[in-house]
C-alpha cells in the first residue's frame, strides 16, 4: 500500500514538473508578440514591442496616462478608448466601467496587453503632461509613519498645477523592486512656489514606492515624476466649504489652503481632520496659522482612540462622528473629502444624511 502511494506521489510530481516546464516554454514562445503598431487619435503611430500593458508602452514613449494605483487595476483612472485590437473585456476591468463606457470601447490601459496592432483615442490634454527631473531637497518626519518630501525641480525647473492635483512619482529599480514603478501622490506644497513640489506620504509596509521613499531615498538624490493630473480642485463659487481628511489626505487640502491664502479667497471654511491616536496628528501649528491668516477658516482636529497616557483636549471620536454633531447648515456647503476609500465613503454618507447633495461633494480617494 505504501509503495502504491509512493508511486502515485511520484507520478503526480513528475506530471506537475512536466506541466510547469510546458507552461514556461509556452510563455517563452507564445508571449513573443513581436513589433506592434499603436495608432493614436488617427494621427500618430508608434511601434512597440508586444507583451507589455498599454499603460506601460505609452509611458515608455513619454505619453503619461493617470494611474493612482501604479497599474494594479485598482483605481480605474487609466481609462482610454480602444477602437481596435484590445480583445475581450477582462473581469478586472468590469467594476470600473459603466455600460456606456463598455459600449464605446473604453478600457483600463493597465489591463490591456499589447499583443497586436491597436487603435486608440487619448484625450488631447494628456499630451501636455510632462516628465520632470528633480532632486530631493528635504525630508521631514511628520508622524511615526508619515513624512513630507520636498523636491527641487531641475528639468524643467518650474511647474504649474491646480491645487488639489497629483503627480506620479517614479520609483527606480532598487533591491526591493526589479522594475521601475509609478505611484500617485497629491501635491501638498504652496502652488506659488513653482520651483518645488512637496508630497506627504504615508508608509505602507511592503509597498514598493513608500519603502523606497522612507528607507532608501536621501536628500540630494535625483528622482523623476510626471504630471500634473486630476480634477480635484476648489470650485469658483461663494458657497461655504467643509474639508474632511485623514492621514496623508492632508496633502491636497493643505495645498488648497495655501491657494486660498495666496488669492485672498474669503469663503467660510471648516476643516475636520481625523487621526486614530494623538501621535498620528500633525501640522496643527500650520493649521492654526491658516486660522490666523484666512478670515473665516476653522480647523477641527479629532482623535478617535487616544491612548490613556496621551493628553488630548480636542474633539474625540471618528472624524465623521464629529462632523455629524458639529456641522450646521450642511446643505449650504460644498464638501471636499480626501483620504482612504473607507473614510471618503463614510464622510459622503454622513454629509448626505445632513442634507448635502452629491453634486456638491468632491473627493480624492487614495487607492
Amino acid at each position: 500500500m505504501a509503495q502504491e502511494i509512493l508511486v502515485a506521489v511520484l507520478i503526480v510530481s513528475l506530471t506537475s514538473a512536466a506541466l510547469a516546464t510546458l507552461l514556461a516554454v509556452s510563455e517563452r514562445f507564445l508571449s513573443d508578440y513581436g513589433q506592434c503598431r499603436v495608432l493614436l487619435n488617427d494621427e500618430k503611430e508608434i511601434t512597440v514591442q508586444g507583451g507589455k500593458t498599454l499603460l506601460s508602452v505609452l509611458s515608455d514613449n513619454k505619453i503619461f496616462i493617470p494611474s493612482a494605483c501604479g497599474g494594479r487595476g485598482t483605481c480605474g483612472l487609466c481609462k482610454l478608448k480602444v477602437q481596435e485590437g484590445a480583445g475581450l473585456l477582462l473581469p478586472t476591468e468590469e467594476p470600473y466601467l459603466n455600460q456606456q463606457e463598455r459600449d464605446s470601447g473604453v478600457r483600463l490601459s493597465c489591463q490591456v496587453k499589447v499583443r497586436n496592432d491597436l487603435k486608440i483615442q487619448i484625450p488631447e490634454e494628456l499630451f501636455n503632461i510632462r516628465e520632470f527631473t528633480c532632486k530631493c531637497a528635504e525630508i521631514t518626519d511628520l508622524t511615526h509613519d508619515i513624512k513630507q518630501f520636498r523636491f527641487e525641480l531641475v528639468e524643467p525647473d518650474k511647474i504649474d498645477y491646480i491645487p488639489g492635483q497629483y503627480i506620479q512619482l517614479l520609483t527606480p529599480v532598487y533591491e526591493k523592486s526589479s522594475e521601475e514603478v509609478y505611484r500617485a501622490y497629491s501635491v501638498s506644497g504652496d502652488p506659488a512656489d513653482k520651483n518645488h513640489i512637496e508630497l506627504i506620504i504615508r508608509y505602507v509596509p511592503g509597498g514598493i514606492c513608500t519603502t523606497y521613499c522612507f528607507k532608501y531615498l536621501k536628500v540630494g538624490d535625483e528622482v523623476r515624476f510626471n504630471g500634473p493630473y486630476g480634477q480635484f480642485r476648489l470650485t469658483d463659487t461663494d458657497s461655504p466649504v467643509v474639508f474632511i481628511a485623514g492621514g496623508s489626505g492632508m496633502a491636497p487640502i493643505k495645498c488648497i489652503l495655501h491657494h486660498m491664502k495666496n488669492n485672498g479667497i474669503k469663503r467660510t471654511a471648516v476643516y475636520y481632520f481625523g487621526a486614530k491616536k494623538v501621535k498620528d496628528m500633525f501640522m496643527q501649528d500650520l493649521m492654526k496659522k491658516f486660522q490666523d491668516e484666512l478670515p473665516d477658516f476653522k480647523f477641527i482636529p479629532a482623535v478617535s482612540s487616544p491612548d490613556p497616557d496621551e493628553k488630548w483636549d480636542g474633539q474625540k471620536g471618528l472624524v465623521t462622528e464629529v462632523v455629524k454633531r458639529d456641522l450646521k447648515n450642511a446643505a449650504q456647503h460644498e464638501a471636499y473629502l480626501c483620504g482612504s476609500p473607507g473614510l471618503v465613503d463614510a464622510a459622503e454618507k454622513v454629509l448626505v444624511e445632513l442634507g448635502l447633495t452629491e453634486d456638491k461633494i468632491f473627493y480624492d480617494k487614495f487607492a
